[in-house]
């Protein structure tokens, strides 16, 4: 069992940056991949990012490929996703989400078992 805990989200305006972290406790950390997901108000929860259990593959959605960027500190049991360039559409809630490495890049969100809380992005115009 793991529990997800981010932190990060905040008020930015178009074309500044955020660093969402989330934070797992357990030992187990360095045995999942981790995804990150997010839900705009009124919308269904979307893909955004994942990452392999060694970090060396990751993946995203086309509209944030070459914005952001996720990476994880197995050390810290930590996941990041580093926001560039943020623009108003990438509004949403921010929940990082924590599989079986055999859904290693996974977009669906049925695949992942553990599911933190959700920290806000608002990006303002």
């Amino acid at each position: 069992q793991v529990q997800l805990v981010e932190s990060g989200g905040g008020l930015v305006q178009a074309g500044g940056s955020l660093r969402l972290s989330c934070v797992a406790s357990g030992r187990t950390f360095g045995s999942y991949a981790m995804g990150w997901f997010r839900q705009a108000a009124g919308k269904e929860r979307e893909f955004v990012a994942a990452i392999s259990v060694s970090g060396s593959s990751t993946y995203y959605v086309d509209s944030v490929k070459g914005r952001f960027t996720i990476s994880r500190d197995n050390a810290k049991n930590t996941v990041f996703l580093q926001m560039n360039s943020l623009k108003p559409e990438d509004t949403a809630v921010y929940y990082c989400a924590a599989a079986s490495s055999i859904y290693t890049g996974s977009s669906y969100e049925h695949r992942y078992a553990h599911w933190g809380q959700g920290t806000q992005v608002t990006v303002s115009s």
